[in-house]
């Protein structure tokens, strides 16, 4: 993508994994933060904003604690985090300032997302944040965040922050060079992948994907699941080997390198791609075949005749799981009622539910502009 184009659209997000950052031969950790600092710069120079997804905050803290491996339990995750995530930012800000350049430190957790007041509070911070040229680097808040509430790998925090954002591209800086129809470390055979052209491609893809690497959490799942999300968003990706000093200027420049994954042509509005990855539901309704066909095949909103039963304990404006009678899910939306009061209108025709609630229209439960299809729905 050219400069001038690069210009008009919006922002550029970079993740940098552990398996980068923690260098390889001559490069050290300090290295690489330089070197990317310098490229980032480069960019910003050109008028292109830049958020920056970092790891490598347990990589280092564990380092600084005597660690030979990254620690399995919570309690000592976060405290290795804790330790690190200082030595990370200083580094970071001691490789900007050599340029000018101002960055400001910004830790997540799912539950930041989860909220839509939350959200769009991370959603107005970051904005200003780069209005005001400064380069936002987000790491996890890997010292404070609960299992449930984690985001799990900064491959899917970034595919977030990129929607959050309204990012015209996701750059995944990795340990391999691009993606492949197989394992190439296991087997000989793989070819590489240049271009994922459309969903049902990246679909086919999930089988090549490899498990977690020794100090990171992200395989080639994640980054698979970081692209679907991305381009689901309308948001171009491009993964590719971030341990060359040169790679992300030349992959910005235009060149072809790594692979590329296309955004689609109709991309989800931004509130139900909230609705889709950045919310964790409260409960679930289980519907008949009738209201999953209605919700699934001619874009019906949900009434309450509709509904089996009730699971979960939530309140109005709260997020639900909408799913088959086996419980499978195939859709979530927003409900308009609390979950007691769903229970006491469940199956009920709309005239019924009305009369009961002493009000008329209460009989849609989740309408339609607040729901979202899953894939696969």
């Amino acid at each position: 993508m050219n400069e001038a184009r690069r210009r008009t659209l919006g922002p550029l997000v970079i993740k940098v994994g552990t398996s980068v950052l923690r260098g390889h031969g001559d490069r050290d950790t300090k290295a690489v933060i330089r070197d990317l600092a310098a490229s980032i710069c480069r960019q910003q120079a050109n008028r292109c904003r830049v958020v920056l997804v970092s790891s490598g905050a347990v990589g280092l803290g564990s380092a600084r604690l005597g660690f030979a491996e990254r620690p399995r339990d919570l309690v000592t995750l976060q405290a290795s985090a804790a330790v690190g995530q200082g030595q990370l930012m200083k580094l970071y800000d001691a490789a900007f300032e050599a340029h000018g350049q101002r960055v400001a430190q910004v830790l997540l957790t799912r539950a930041d997302l989860v909220s839509r007041r939350r959200y769009r509070n991370a959603s107005g911070t970051l904005h200003r944040l780069l209005e005001l040229g400064v380069v936002p680097i987000i790491n996890e808040n890997d010292a404070l965040a609960v299992d449930e509430l984690r985001f799990g790998d900064n491959d899917t925090l970034s595919a977030l922050v990129a929607t959050v954002v309204a990012a015209s591209e996701l750059v995944l800086l990795t340990d391999i060079d691009r993606l492949y129809s197989a394992d190439p470390r296991r087997d000989s055979s793989a070819e590489p992948i240049s271009e994922v052209r459309s969903r049902r491609e990246l679909d086919a893809l999930q089988g090549t994907a490899e498990g977690s690497g020794h100090w990171g959490t992200g395989g080639m799942t994640t980054k698979l699941a970081a692209a679907r999300i991305a381009t689901r968003a309308g948001i171009t990706v491009r993964l590719a080997d971030g341990r060359a000093g040169a790679v992300l200027d030349h992959l910005l420049e235009g060149n072809q390198t790594g692979t590329s994954f296309l955004p689609d042509a109709l991309p989800v509005p931004e509130r139900k791609r909230w609705l889709t990855h950045g919310v964790l539901p409260r409960g679930s309704l289980r519907l008949d075949a009738g209201a999953v066909d209605a919700i699934s095949c001619r874009g019906a909103s949900l009434l309450a005749v509709g509904i089996r039963s009730v699971e979960g304990s939530f309140e109005s404006e709260e997020v639900v799981r909408l799913c088959h009678l086996d419980g499978r899910e195939f859709a979530r939306g927003v409900s308009r009622h609390g979950s007691s009061v769903v229970n006491s209108i469940k199956g009920c025709r709309s005239a019924v539910v009305d009369q009961r609630l002493g009000d008329s229209g209460c009989a849609c439960v989740v309408h339609r502009d607040d729901l979202v299809v899953l894939d696969g729905g």
